[in-house]
């Protein structure tokens, strides 16, 4: 019997060695009106960022990859808020400090400053050395550069984005915006299936600002993209958070990730559920001696809330994980906002989501 048991510890421990995992970390929208650019700005004239991300450095910072929607072009002065957006660059250096490594361009701001704008913004991304998708300087570098294909922790991962439009702003040649296009997507998943990646992520600004549940035509989609041969799908643009789901394929068995809109990340807004977000968290695995195929380990999600000055007294905007302690240090009109914002999502999620739950830190 001790034989035996000796023997299958050893094949147990076999089998984790030749286990190969990572983990992706999914943030909804960084945004950028003009109270946050008033709360950065430090009396030497320069903007200060950092104090936004220091109670989810440590979270962003574990996943091996961390990808968020990037809301805000880099034009460079003047900078402004809503409608036209244009952020300091110090707001790109904090992103990059707190974790993120991918960040989506492909949105209904990329094109606030023009030519100009997504121009410098991708220049900006390329001497930070953060991956970005979405947008590109003309066509030869999108046919170079996408889509974006990363490898990491053993994996081959292909990522796609798209955005429904840019605000009634040409994009004015020769650069490209990846518009929502059956033709052009179609084209773009051929194109990563011949590289054989472990996984397609399909990331799309889409749906109807404010509504807790996606629109009809959204749900078409997820439904298209997972057909045409896209793995997962995760969503931007409503601002506000909606259902997630872990479908799985009736043929196949493989599971599927459908998440509609993370909400928003940080931002000024402060209309009922769109003062905060989840984080969403998507552990890939496969066995590598059986020469297996990827598939989903475990997908959960966490809440966060965005706690504005106006609120928490604090000089600058700071993000507040779900169960962090900090919390208990806010004042009462901030707890019970930011209550009021759990207690909402909490219910959302549980009413609608499908095999995708909550996990505490």
């Amino acid at each position: 019997m001790r034989t035996l048991l000796c023997i299958l510890t050893l094949l147990y421990s076999i089998a984790l060695a030749a286990q190969q995992r990572i983990t992706l970390l999914f943030a909804g929208d960084l945004m950028q009106h003009k109270e946050q650019l008033n709360a950065a700005r430090t009396p030497e004239g320069t903007y200060d960022y950092t104090p936004c991300f220091s109670l989810l450095e440590e979270q962003i910072s574990r996943a091996d990859l961390a990808i968020a929607n990037l809301e805000v072009p880099f034009g460079g002065k003047p900078y402004s808020g809503y409608p036209a957006f244009c952020a300091p660059d110090d707001y790109l250096y904090a992103i990059r400090q707190a974790g993120f490594d991918i960040l989506l361009t492909a949105n209904n701001h990329a094109l606030d400053r023009g030519r100009k704008g997504l121009e410098r913004t991708l220049a900006l991304l390329d001497s930070l050395h953060l991956r970005h998708l979405g947008t590109y300087r003309t066509r030869d570098e999108r046919n170079l550069h996408y889509p974006l294909f990363v490898t990491k922790s053993g994996f081959r991962l292909a990522f796609l984005n798209y955005t429904y439009g840019t605000n009634g702003i040409g994009v004015r040649a020769p650069n490209i915006v990846n518009y929502i296009d059956e033709a052009a997507i179609r084209q773009d998943i051929r194109t990563a299936q011949a590289w054989r990646p472990d996984a397609i992520i399909a990331c799309m600004h889409w749906g109807n600002e404010y509504q807790s549940l996606p629109s009809p035509e959204q749900r078409r989609w997820a439904d298209r993209l997972l057909e045409w041969g896209v793995t997962h799908v995760i969503g931007a643009h409503p601002h506000v958070v909606q259902p997630m789901e872990l479908r799985t394929d009736s043929l196949s068995g493989e599971r599927h990730v459908v998440a509609y809109s993370l909400g928003n990340f940080l931002s000024n807004m402060s209309r009922t559920h769109t003062d905060g977000g989840v984080l969403l968290t998507l552990t890939l695995c496969k066995d590598t001696l059986a020469h297996a195929r990827t598939r989903v380990a475990e997908c959960t999600y966490s809440l966060v809330w965005t706690g504005r000055p106006a609120l928490t007294g604090a000089k600058n905007y700071v993000l507040y994980p779900a169960d962090s302690l900090a919390i208990e240090s806010l004042p009462a009109a901030a707890r019970q906002r930011m209550n009021r914002y759990l207690a909402g999502t909490r219910r959302l999620l549980g009413q609608h989501n499908l095999g995708i739950a909550e996990v505490r830190e």
